[in-house]
């Protein structure tokens, strides 16, 4: 992983917003929490959907993700409750994505013209590279963390040759290079009110546009190296861990299968059974 822009302190307590392209963006974050010493308390925001997952949903319970349904009427409790619990523990460091989930059925290309047919429509920037963001969870989040947060980090996320997906995570196969881009905000640079944050969270997508198209353009992005090399030893040791989670959802998904061809099977043996015990009890009875 090379990384550039700016420096994030050891062990702050920190609001991260980061543009989403494949399903795997988020967990070169814990690369970043690993060196800050943050990586048990790393808490995403996600589709409450993916909680249910085999393996990764109660690894998600476990870490105190926060899931939300996209509906504010329902989430803003739920967001409510989740953060004042952070703020009590005094450990925090989020992470927002933008406009999409972790899982959908439209590629980045889709969602990319959805979301430019939208900016058009509405007289928005036309972004290439990222998808506009939706503004309301990132405002009310940063407005009550005001007092609990340390910073707020702009993070952008590139790779070379092509988009990788969670299988080559695991088989180690791509991405060669992963790139991270952070930018310090500090937090009275970000608007009070919900129409004025969501002015300034779409220019900062427009700005992250740019920073990706002149990363497609030249390899890189400016001021790289602000982080060393892990060890090699913490390096295989993440890699154990990935291909241990990959094993475990792998073998708990056939095990489900099988044990729901066993309970149909019975299912549909059921009346059978039922009708046998009937008709033995019945000539039992005659007897």
């Amino acid at each position: 992983m090379i990384f550039s822009g700016q420096t994030v302190p050891d062990k702050e307590r920190v609001l991260l917003f980061a543009n989403h392209r494949t399903e795997v963006d988020w967990m070169y974050l814990w690369n970043l929490a690993l060196r800050k010493g943050r990586l048990g308390h790393l808490k995403y925001i996600l589709k409450s959907r993916l909680m249910k997952l085999p393996v990764f949903g109660w690894a998600f319970h476990v870490m105190e993700f926060v899931p939300v349904e996209r509906k504010w009427e329902i989430d803003e409790e739920i967001m409510r409750n989740m953060l004042e619990k952070f703020k009590i523990q005094a450990i925090l460091c989020g992470l927002l994505f933008s406009l999409k989930a972790l899982i959908s059925n439209l590629s980045f290309e889709q969602k990319c013209i959805k979301s430019q047919k939208y900016a058009a429509e509405n007289g928005l920037p036309i972004l290439k590279n990222v998808l506009l963001p939706k503004s309301r969870g990132f405002t009310f989040c940063v407005e009550d963390l005001r007092g609990s947060l340390d910073a707020v980090y702009d993070v952008t996320i590139a790779y070379k040759h092509r988009l990788p997906v969670f299988l080559d995570n695991v088989f180690g196969t791509d991405p060669t290079e992963v790139h991270v881009h952070i930018e310090h905000i500090k937090l009275n640079e970000i608007p009070n009110t919900e129409d004025e944050s969501a002015d300034w969270l779409v220019e900062r997508f427009r700005l992250k546009d740019e920073l990706l198209a002149n990363f497609m353009s030249t390899g890189h992005f400016p001021n790289e190296g602000t982080e060393g090399d892990l060890p090699t030893f913490v390096c295989l040791l993440m890699l154990f861990f990935c291909n241990w989670v990959y094993w475990c959802t792998f073998l708990s998904y056939l095990l489900l299968l099988s044990l729901v061809q066993i309970l149909c099977r019975i299912e549909l043996c059921l009346p059978f059974f039922c009708y046998q015990l009937w008709y033995t009890h019945a000539r039992i009875t005659r007897a």
